[in-house]
């Protein structure tokens, strides 16, 4: 492998962004290029940008330069959301890039690296390949050993008025579903045993094509009947189109874990109709109620926004009734964002969004302690029973490791705390799970 041909890739974002970053590497591969693990080993870089709201912007920016600063001799690229967002105002004021690369054809990837080898500056937001060339493959992964995520669409036309998704990733656009399952075969003969399968709305797949029907149950059915020893977890299903279908599915299934990611962001009705959703508390509360009644032990974890246009006091008492009925597993919130471009936009101005931001501030600290202390009362539920756990890191100098049960998403849930000796990341153990501490749990390997 020639020395110089080595590339670093610091990723930022969701999982839909690392799932990018784990297609340059492999199509890059192609050129010989070897992906390291510290930036210092690497002759290019590459940082995979978040656009999605101010602070992952900001944060983006910082990245780079601090990497720029540690390493001002080598090759820097800036791909991803924020590039595909604002390739032009980046090409202005981000002077010190050696690229500008959006995130839709990424295969494109290789052509730009070459480019800037030769010493070229590159500015390129190339649009997406017809679908039918929608291949992208993977080699490395870049979760824990044993899991990797299954990206099955980009984009999304659902267009709540707040959300930006759909002016950086475009409208829905369904991956074919033979590079689907090709994707997920590849992942399991590579001793994948947790597929996370993420899109902006799962259950919108397909409605993009002739007939605007979702197809979605019927491609996770043929994921569920590939041979293999895997789980499936899905990652983000729109409320407004939840297909109740899944829970029938999910019980003639098994290897679909009753885990459920549905980002509610509010119960206020006035609130949910200005973000652009048709739901409201009780409707919301019954697919809770639904969920539950079909699997007791379902995991059910959500988001909220917090300071849109017209929340008030009133929005705040209503969203914290729903949240106590609710008794969500996990919950997460995030701070409203006035995005340029997005409807939401032009709702108030600057002075009123910023009062009421800070307002929202307040309210979320309340909120995440309420979270917090009714996950910890759910988890309650596992305690004195035995569990499969996947290891995903040994604790260095210790008799412990830290992994996940079927109940926790990487990244975003809590973790399980592992006694035991010798235990491989990416292989499951069987735990007697012991007590709960905070949001995580702690269990001893049998």
């Amino acid at each position: 492998m020639n020395n110089k041909k080595r590339v670093y890739v610091e990723n930022l974002g969701c999982a839909k962004n690392q799932v990018d970053a784990e297609v340059m590497v492999a199509s890059l591969s192609e050129d010989g290029y070897e992906s390291v693990e510290n930036a210092e080993d690497a002759s290019i870089i590459l940082i995979n940008t978040c656009g999605f709201i101010e602070s992952a912007r900001k944060e983006s920016i910082d990245t780079f330069f601090a990497l720029k600063e540690s390493f001002p001799d080598k090759k820097i690229l800036v791909t991803g959301c924020l590039s595909q967002r604002y390739a032009k105002e980046l090409d202005g004021e981000l002077a010190e890039a050696d690229a500008v690369f959006g995130n839709r054809d990424l295969a494109a990837i290789n052509s730009v690296v070459r480019k800037v080898v030769s010493g070229e500056r590159v500015i390129e937001v190339p649009e997406y390949p017809v679908v039918e060339q929608d291949y992208d493959s993977r080699g490395k992964l870049f979760n824990y050993p044993g899991s990797a995520y299954l990206k099955i669409s980009e984009g999304c036309n659902h267009r709540c008025r707040f959300c930006a998704i759909p002016i950086i990733r475009g409208s829905l656009r369904s991956r074919p579903k033979k590079a689907v399952l090709d994707d997920a075969i590849s992942l399991i003969k590579n001793g994948i045993k947790e597929i996370n399968i993420i899109a902006q709305d799962l259950a919108a797949y397909g409605t993009d094509g002739q007939e605007k029907k979702s197809t979605f149950l019927d491609l996770l059915e043929s994921i569920a009947l590939l041979n293999g020893d895997f789980v499936i977890r899905l990652l983000y299903i729109h409320p407004d189109a939840f297909p109740l279908a899944l829970l029938d599915l999910m019980k003639k299934y098994p290897k679909i874990l009753p885990y459920f990611d549905i980002p509610f962001q509010h119960a206020d009705t006035k609130v949910l109709s200005k973000m652009g959703r048709t739901g409201d508390s009780e409707i919301y509360l019954n697919l809770i109620a639904t969920i539950r009644a079909s699997f007791p032990d379902a995991v059910i974890r959500s988001t909220f926004l917090l300071g849109f246009t017209n929340e008030d006091d009133e929005s705040i008492e209503i969203l914290t009734s729903f949240i106590k009925e609710a008794q969500l597993d996990y919950a997460g919130s995030f701070i409203f964002s006035l995005e340029e471009g997005t409807p939401a936009f032009n709702d108030s101005s600057e002075e009123e969004y910023t009062k009421r931001v800070k307002k929202a501030a307040s309210h979320q600290k309340k909120l995440n302690k309420l979270t917090t202390s009714i996950t910890t009362k759910r988890l309650q539920r596992f305690v004195g029973k035995e569990m499969d756990v996947l290891i995903e890191e040994n604790v260095e100098k210790e008799e412990l490791s830290i992994g996940r049960t079927h109940y926790q998403a990487p990244e975003v849930d809590g973790l399980t705390v592992v006694m035991g000796k010798d235990l491989v990341p990416g292989t499951y153990v069987r735990c007697g799970i012991q007590k709960v501490n905070g949001i995580d749990l702690e269990a001893v390997a049998l």
